[in-house]
């Protein structure tokens, strides 16, 4: 029984990559608004149903791998080491991304990597649709300081700034390889731009969110 529950998730997800696969291909081919949902079911020979199941929105197609992600910075925060706190903790993981060119930080210059940014990034709709994930980001981080015993409005704020420095730095980083800069060019501005937002953070959130005790 278990084994055959086992097949059938592995089944599961492979057709899930493959749509999302599939879609992404036709996206970066024609551009995200060209193709519709019923064009990815054709290319992918299944029907607009058996997509849907698998993601309830078209623009879900291209951020679903944005999912894995979702709960990092609660991670992050949750298994940091003694003496730290969570702003400190963000801040160290972002450098240490940042040193391994992590997509996720925005300094990558593959070039897989920059189709899939420029065209998020030049679509309204996927844009638009990331602040789901990125509620999804914030929920969870102010979830794991409230169990540190930070208060819940507190706990949502602290995530909220902290989410945000690094959905912006990716941005910024997106940027300066899109006007044609290398990872290794643009690391030094990256890890500048980094220390001065995390230190901004520092100044106000360390005073009121709790250090991990030793």
């Amino acid at each position: 029984m278990d084994n055959t529950t086992g097949l059938r998730e592995s089944k599961k997800l492979r057709t899930r990559r493959q749509l999302a696969a599939t879609a992404l291909e036709l996206f970066l081919e024609r551009g995200f608004d060209a193709v519709s949902v019923a064009d990815v079911a054709a290319a992918a020979e299944v029907s607009k149903p058996t997509l849907f199941r698998y993601f309830p929105s078209k623009e879900d197609l291209v951020l679903d791998r944005f999912a894995d992600h979702q709960d990092e910075a609660a991670r992050i925060v949750r298994e940091r080491p003694a003496g730290q706190g969570p702003v400190g903790a963000v801040h160290a993981h972002f450098l240490a991304a940042l040193d391994e060119r992590d997509p996720i930080t925005g300094l990558c210059d593959h070039p897989d990597v920059l189709a899939f940014q420029r065209l998020l990034h030049a679509t309204a709709g996927l844009e638009s649709r990331m602040r789901h994930y990125t509620a999804r980001e914030v929920e969870l981080l102010a979830a794991v300081l409230e169990s540190e015993g930070i208060q819940a409005l507190p706990a949502r704020l602290a995530a909220t700034h902290l989410v945000a420095v690094r959905h912006e730095l990716g941005r910024e980083n997106f940027r300066r390889i899109d006007t044609g800069r290398t990872a290794d060019e643009a690391h030094a501005a990256a890890v500048a731009d980094c220390e001065q937002a995390f230190g901004m953070l520092a100044d106000g959130l360390d005073k009121a969110l709790s250090i991990r005790p030793s």
